[in-house]
């Protein structure tokens, strides 16, 4: 697949601001993976209070990003777009990893892979890197669900 910018981005999920947290996606490979990028602003909400003088990215956040990203990568791969009655839920966190503060001016790499699906709920591996360097890891389950 060719890259996605934020046009299509917005078809895919339905986050907007302050919570669209995916700026591009580099490349996937349907059923299997996906590459996203997130610039880091130090207009970002989160940093009036995440610390003032000394603004990290919550590991939350950087766990969403990568689950916002797995939820392009499945809306892809079922060939389906999300409308308001189908909605991707992050249901589950294992083995998350922080291993270094994301600040303002970092661009997150966001790389997610697939792994298997059980009774409706996927299995993802995410590892964000800023600059090649390794900052959170995480495997997350999401599920689908018709509102």
């Amino acid at each position: 697949m060719d890259e996605m910018a934020i046009r299509e981005i917005f078809n895919y999920l339905p986050h907007r601001y302050p919570f669209l947290l995916i700026d591009r996606v580099i490349s996937c490979e349907i059923g299997k993976s996906i590459v996203a990028i997130k610039n880091v602003s130090s207009n970002e909400p989160y940093f009036q209070g995440h610390f003032p003088g000394n603004p990290v990215m919550p590991g939350v956040m950087i766990v969403e990003s990568l689950a916002q990203a797995a939820g392009i990568l499945s809306f892809l791969s079922i060939k389906r777009d999300p409308n308001r009655n189908l909605l991707y839920y992050l249901v589950g966190v294992d083995r998350a990893r922080f291993k270094k503060p994301v600040i303002p001016g970092d661009q997150l790499r966001l790389d997610v892979t697939m792994g298997g699906m059980v009774r409706g709920i996927a299995k993802f591996v995410g590892v964000a890197t800023v600059a090649d360097t390794v900052v959170t890891e995480a495997e997350f389950l999401c599920t689908m669900k018709e509102e």
